[in-house]
């Protein structure tokens, strides 16, 4: 059973930020690492991460690296990383794949055919699972499966999902993010082919990916991890899914997430911690603590002034983050903070 280092996830995700006197590397036994946004971007790897994780490797936390594109094989991830300068072997890559492989085989008889919409990585993970993918609904499929395919997907897929699962067919989906980043920018992810077949259909698949229990289910049972942090970019699959495996995390800003969502998260998108990049994964985690109503983080004090949240002091910027993030929890509760932040913002320039 994984449990909470920090005591934040165990007890319902607090209002202010943790903080951890020991290196993160240390209080955890496995980082559970978002791959786009966190490891590399765009192919190539972003800025001190391959450092971050090797000196993390060789102090003793293990590494495993879980992504919600079912696309690729945990080979060719392993590879990629691998090429990167981040060694990696194909066992330390958990897909939403191999959770939705896993959903389907606990619901079907071994040696089932499972109609595959999607590519290598789904057919891979289930031929693990003793399924035997195929390819058209007249090939009698015991399931349907859809996972990314990439932008090749052919539109007469979506038109096998439809004709199995009209016939009573239960249908997977490895996750349904709506957008997945690319080279040349936001393109549509497998959320968005699921909804064009819940649209013709009418029906609902069973979500296997980020944020949901079976994603973290297969990275637990594939690791092993007994005091796991995930560590991600995104607030909506990579943080609640910690939430909803009630374990800590590490928001890192080289992705998505920028300094206003954060304030406005709800708790459910809280991180445990939040630093600049991986390199936090080598320190302590400086406290946000409560003062007379203002929150104070290194040199910075924060408050819920009229209307806005007002930042004073000086010192590293991240630090003056955690404590706008200290303020602004504080005084959402468990809501959504709707304080203006942006003047306070503005003075970090992050």
């Amino acid at each position: 059973m994984s449990q909470s280092a920090s005591g934040v996830a165990g007890d319902g995700f607090r209002g202010l930020p943790a903080g951890s006197a020991r290196a993160l590397s240390e209080a955890y036994d496995t980082a559970l690492l978002d791959l786009d946004g966190v490891v590399y971007a765009g192919g190539q790897a972003i800025a001190h991460a391959v450092e971050s994780l090797a000196v993390a490797r060789t102090g003793g936390m293990a590494l495993a690296y879980v992504t919600n594109n079912a696309l690729r094989t945990p080979d060719a991830v392993a590879e990629h990383l691998t090429e990167l300068g981040i060694p990696t072997g194909s066992g330390d890559v958990i897909t939403s794949a191999q959770a939705a492989a896993r959903l389907v085989s606990e619901q079907v008889p071994a040696g089932s055919r499972v109609l595959v919409i999607g590519g290598e990585g789904l057919r891979v993970a289930l031929r693990e699972r003793g399924l035997v993918p195929v390819d058209s609904a007249d090939e009698d499929p015991a399931a349907v499966v859809q996972g990314y395919g990439g932008p090749e997907l052919a539109w007469g897929r979506f038109a096998e999902a439809c004709y199995a699962i009209a016939r009573g067919v239960p249908w997977f989906a490895s996750n349904t993010d709506l957008t997945i980043p690319s080279a040349r920018g936001i393109a549509p992810g497998n959320g968005a082919a699921v909804e064009v077949v819940r649209i013709a259909t009418g029906a609902e698949p069973q979500v296997a990916g980020k944020p949901l229990p079976p994603m973290h289910r297969e990275t637990i049972l594939r690791t092993g991890a007994r005091t796991p942090l995930v560590v991600g970019d995104r607030l909506d699959t990579d943080i609640e899914g910690a939430f909803n495996g009630r374990v800590d995390s590490l928001l890192v800003l080289t992705g998505v997430t920028d300094g206003a969502q954060l304030l406005a998260a709800p708790p459910q998108h809280r991180p445990t911690y939040v630093d600049l990049d991986l390199r936090g994964l080598l320190t302590g985690q400086p406290e946000v603590v409560e003062d007379g109503g203002a929150f104070r983080c290194g040199g910075w004090s924060a408050a819920a002034g009229d209307g806005s949240l007002e930042l004073t002091g000086d010192g590293p910027a991240i630090d003056g983050l955690r404590t706008l993030c200290g303020a602004a929890w504080s005084a959402a509760g468990d809501g959504v903070c709707d304080l203006s932040a942006e003047k306070a913002l503005a003075r970090l320039e992050l």
